[in-house]
């Protein structure tokens, strides 16, 4: 069965829509995906800021920009659909909407962007708000990308995102897979660079002229959260929590501060890995780097060094992977969730059972 799908994902980064339309097909029980079409659709200044804060807004508020959003995503596929000519080829879409507020230890999580509302601007079928079934039946709500490293990228030892904030999916020995959120990641790295006027370090080139300050970075290293076994997973919120007072310390200049946050990054994704590193001297795992932080060379020349001692491979793929994996995965999910088929695996998010995740909006 084929299904081609629309994934919308937008990211703590806040750089704007990723939109991902792709040739989905299911055969026999493998699945494989051909990515057809993407886009990154910029947000202009004003919903950048609505997006950032989002949480602060007082209810009735919050409910407008809701549907407000959901509203001017439909308009972005609108015009995804017109400059690729994708009228009457869209099956359906998937959006993720936008976290602005991730408490599972209080059953609760949300994603800006009703459903509805884009369903009703698009006039096509729409799934959305795909991780609550899961915080409901008691897990995470994340991550829920490892079942799409499962059925698409199963030739992977290990996937890592490098996003907002870092997150890893591991196939264990049997075959199952363990995910969890290691740390924040870009949205931190963009912060420091902000007030230059800059929207992310570019290949990582300000974090390259800094000094490592050895003795922050100890201190970084030393959050609870790190000391947490998986299931676990981060909020935007939280996972600035955990930096913020670093990234705001003026004793610092920024590229040292830059340099140190990457270290912090490559540590952390060095310490997830460890407990599952190949104990064969010969044999070497492979991991698969996506996200933006995946075209920061400085970030990758550092992590390919680090994890060599432990015998696992970086592989950056083409630019469209890189950029476009969790919008790819996001139409996977929803397709899933289109045949009624698990979606989320409680092995990963600690649920009580994997579910059948997503709201389901006839548009036309």
């Amino acid at each position: 069965m084929v299904y081609n799908v629309i994934g919308l994902m937008s990211g703590s980064s806040l750089d704007g829509l990723d939109i991902c339309f792709a040739q989905i097909e299911e055969n026999r029980g493998k699945w494989t995906a051909e990515i057809i079409e993407v886009a990154c659709y910029a947000y202009p200044e004003d919903w950048a800021l609505n997006l950032k804060n989002a949480s602060a807004l007082e209810v009735p508020d919050f409910l407008k920009l809701h549907t407000a959003y959901g509203r001017f995503t439909g308009k972005l596929v609108l015009q995804f659909i017109e400059d690729f000519k994708l009228q009457h080829k869209v099956h359906f879409v998937v959006s993720h909407g936008h976290t602005v507020f991730h408490e599972p230890q209080f059953a609760t999580t949300f994603q800006l962007g009703d459903g509805a509302s884009i369903a009703a601007t698009i006039g096509l079928p729409v799934i959305s708000d795909l991780r609550s079934l899961d915080i409901a039946l008691g897990g995470q709500g994340a991550p829920i990308v490892p079942i799409g490293d499962k059925l698409l990228f199963g030739a992977y030892d290990m996937l890592l995102n490098i996003g907002g904030i870092c997150n890893i999916s591991i196939k264990q020995d049997d075959g199952s897979y363990v995910g969890f959120d290691i740390s924040a990641a870009n949205q931190a790295l963009n912060y420091l660079v902000a007030p230059k006027g800059l929207k992310y370090d570019e290949g990582g080139v300000l974090a390259s002229k800094g000094q490592l300050l050895q003795g922050e970075l100890e201190k970084l290293c030393a959050e609870v959260y790190y000391q947490k076994t998986a299931p676990k997973s981060l909020s935007n919120a939280n996972a600035m929590q955990m930096v913020m007072p670093f990234l705001e310390n003026e004793n610092y200049s920024t590229e040292d501060k830059l340099n140190t946050i990457v270290h912090l990054i490559v540590e952390q994704i060095y310490q997830a890995i460890l407990p599952y590193k190949t104990t064969s001297k010969e044999e070497t795992k492979n991991l698969l780097v996506t996200g933006g932080g995946a075209f920061n060379s400085f970030l990758i020349a550092l992590l390919t060094e680090k994890l060599s001692a432990i015998n696992v491979s970086v592989v950056v793929p083409d630019t469209k992977i890189v950029a476009y994996k969790e919008a790819l995965v996001m139409a996977l999910i929803g397709t899933l969730r289109w045949r009624e088929e698990a979606n989320v695996m409680a092995s990963q998010t600690g649920a009580s059972k994997d579910s059948v995740g997503g709201a389901f909006w006839i548009g036309n």
